[in-house]
């Protein structure tokens, strides 16, 4: 199956499993919001810290203004691709298209690890 056209660039296996991790624990230890509403708001208002978007959401119109959000407020994104994976670290029994972390809490080195790793695959993707 081919990406989605929002998805902007391709994360590692790595780095998808550091970004579920990163999840997890901010949900125990600080705070995240779940969802495409709560992560639209939480961008707008300037509060997050990651934000991490399914790439199997259906339809794609649901996810697809988040890139281009977070680009204008210079929010981190990555893509991951399972929302299924996602609710389960959200610890929700069903998926989520979208969640951001606002306060990290004691993921907050698993979060700078990834946004540093979501700068220098941007920036290859420039080149």
């Amino acid at each position: 199956m081919s990406k989605p056209y929002y998805v902007k660039f391709e994360a590692s296996k790595d780095l998808v499993n550091a970004v579920y991790e990163a999840v997890r624990v901010a949900k125990q230890s600080g705070k995240v919001r779940k969802g495409t509403n709560e992560t639209t708001k939480a961008i707008e208002r300037g509060i997050s810290k990651l934000v991490v978007i399914a790439e199997d959401v259906e339809p794609p119109e649901v996810v697809a203004h988040l890139p281009i959000l977070c680009e204008e407020r210079n929010a981190a994104y990555i893509f991951v691709p399972s929302k299924q994976q996602l609710g389960v670290s959200l610890g929700i029994d069903v998926g989520s298209a979208a969640a951001t972390i606002v306060e990290a809490g004691e993921a907050q080195h698993i979060v700078e690890q990834v946004v540093t790793s979501i700068a220098s695959l941007k920036a290859a993707k420039k080149e």
